[in-house]
């Protein structure tokens, strides 16, 4: 089977992180080129924009954005107009509108098109879901709490607008909840905490049901020092579901449950490489339809300056 060749849009510090290290350790698919303004990768061709790498490398099969939001529909389409398939970082895009038309041009062209949340391939995720599968869910409670200055530092356009704010990171809570509950939730109330000083909030608090009321509460703050949350509570007449570490660590009822080692991105290329390979893409959105409900319905609050 035939190695899918990637070229890589954006040299930052998640293609440098997860991007880079999971292409080399991924079965069937390769790193070939990179571009950006600003940086380089060691061991490929490197460009300035999108536009010289299609033109120099046509034999490239993919394109991977790893850009900020706001610019990725443009790149998007550009690679699909050249033939690519391609993998967008999360969120898939500033917009949910943006998104339709590049699902329809991958369709039109017979082109993958692949929306990842990196979050839903932690290793406790899928053994969650399936826990969860046959359960009667209670209550479900989301703590997402750590520190911008650690994880964004100088990204000043995660606080324009396109770029989320706590949503960025709370985006991944809400990719794993849409994964493992069986039923969908929608939210109903929310309140934003917006810095004096920022366009995007640096604090959520959010709340969410579904068909049968089920209580989905989820707390997102940015401003967390030391130890860092990334935790979901589920209560369900099997115990007690906690999923911990952002999805790599699972125990019900305080008892951990052993699970496979934590390779997100590599499970995010597998499923990118399985899906150029079988022709199909994945387009899920829920996620980001839940952060566009909470600016649209939350209440804006204006806190302390943050820099």
């Amino acid at each position: 089977m035939k190695t899918i060749t990637v070229g890589l849009v954006g040299v930052g510090k998640i293609a440098r992180d997860q991007h880079i290290p999971s292409l080399a350790r991924t079965p069937g698919i390769e790193l070939a080129a990179a571009c950006s303004r600003n940086a380089a990768v060691d061991g490929v061709r490197n460009f300035a924009t999108l536009n010289e790498m299609l033109a120099a490398m046509p034999e490239l099969d993919a394109v991977a954005l790893c850009t900020p939001p706001h610019v990725r529909h443009a790149l998007a389409a550009e690679a699909l107009a050249a033939g690519k398939h391609v993998l967008l970082e999360k969120p898939p895009g500033a917009t949910l509108s943006e998104i339709e038309p590049l699902i329809a041009m991958a369709e039109e062209k017979s082109l993958t098109l692949f929306a990842t949340w990196h979050s839903r391939f932690a290793p406790a995720v899928i053994p969650a879901r399936e826990f969860l599968a046959d359960a009667r869910i209670r209550s479900v409670s989301v703590e997402w709490k750590e520190d911008v200055r650690h994880w964004h530092p100088g990204q000043e356009w995660i606080w324009e607008p396109g770029g989320l704010g706590v949503f960025d990171p709370g985006i991944n809570a809400l990719s794993i909840v849409t994964a493992i509950l069986p039923r969908p939730i929608f939210l109903t109330t929310a309140s934003l905490e917006f810095p004096a000083n920022r366009a995007t909030p640096i604090a959520a608090d959010l709340a969410f049901t579904d068909g049968e009321g089920l209580a989905v509460a989820a707390v997102f703050d940015w401003r967390q020092t030391g130890p860092q949350t990334w935790d979901i509570h589920v209560e369900t007449d099997k115990g007690r579901l906690t999923l911990s570490s952002g999805g790599a660590k699972l125990a019900i009822d305080g008892a951990a449950v052993g699970i496979g080692p934590e390779a997100e991105y590599d499970g995010i290329y597998a499923r990118f490489a399985d899906l150029v390979q079988t022709g199909r893409s994945d387009v899920d959105v829920s996620p980001l339809r839940h952060v566009a409900d909470a600016f649209m319905l939350g209440r804006r609050l204006e806190v302390d300056a943050f820099d």
